[in-house]
């Protein structure tokens, strides 16, 4: 049962992930459900993200919405920030981890609130060396927040593009996708050698979170930003009813 409610929740998570990101907030949570230590989580939710984001990756450049200028810039970064971020997380005691985790969760879904009345048109930007170290800028930091933990990266990455580049979201989050893969295999390969992937539960979630990214991408490549917009603002929304919840529990 375990099992089966991991492949629904990964299925679900890179459905979500493909389309607006953050759906490490389902995955993430539901390693933890199934008893895992925060590293084994971490690790073991980069195996299936690293798997969704590939798949999504690919569908979206084959539709034309990369941007290949752009991308040659940022995944080198992208690749970098990754690995600082991994390093760091696997130095900290788990129990410290987790509460730095819940921080960065609260900080993710007010961040995302901001994001409501933006992205529904593209609204192109020159592409200057301004606008260049920017996107370097994000690069580094959302990859290395990625590597150290992960949850929303996506969701932040389409944020950024669509304010630094106007972007609307479906273009923002066919690149922030591919960004997001790179970031993902880079933390994917030091987790690995550190021990930190669980293959057990992995394998068949990863197997399920691919067919969650091939349909996920094919809808908001179908449906745009119309749809794009609201379940990118939905995730935000129950992610901090979520951490309200969990705060009043702690409480009472």
């Amino acid at each position: 049962m375990t099992i089966v409610f991991l492949c629904i929740a990964g299925f679900v998570a890179a459905f979500v992930d493909s389309i607006a990101g953050g759906g490490g907030l389902i995955s993430v949570p539901a390693y933890y459900m199934a008893g895992l230590p925060t590293h084994m989580v971490l690790g073991t939710n980069k195996f299936s993200a690293t798997c969704a984001s590939l798949t999504s990756s690919i569908k979206y450049l084959k539709s034309g919405h990369g941007h290949k200028k752009l991308l040659k810039h940022a995944l080198p970064f992208t690749f970098i920030g990754a690995s600082i971020g991994v390093t760091t997380a696997l130095q900290i005691n788990e129990k410290a981890l987790s509460s730095i985790i819940l921080v960065m969760v609260m900080i993710i879904g007010v961040s995302s609130l901001f994001s409501k009345s933006v992205g529904m048109k593209e609204n192109l930007k020159p592409i200057d060396k301004k606008r260049i170290v920017l996107l370097v800028i994000l690069a580094l930091s959302l990859g290395f927040y990625d590597g150290f933990f992960g949850p929303g990266t996506g969701s932040f990455l389409i944020f950024g593009l669509i304010h630094i580049f106007g972007f609307e979201f479906k273009k923002a989050g066919a690149n922030a996708r591919v960004m997001n893969f790179v970031s993902n295999i880079s933390s994917l390969f030091l987790y690995a050698i550190n021990l930190k992937i669980n293959l057990y539960y992995g394998i068949p979630v990863a197997i399920f979170s691919i067919l969650g990214a091939r349909f996920g991408t094919a809808f908001a490549l179908k449906k745009g930003a119309k749809v794009i917009k609201p379940i990118f603002v939905t995730m935000s929304l129950l992610l901090s009813l979520k951490l309200l919840l969990v705060d009043v529990l702690k409480i009472l």
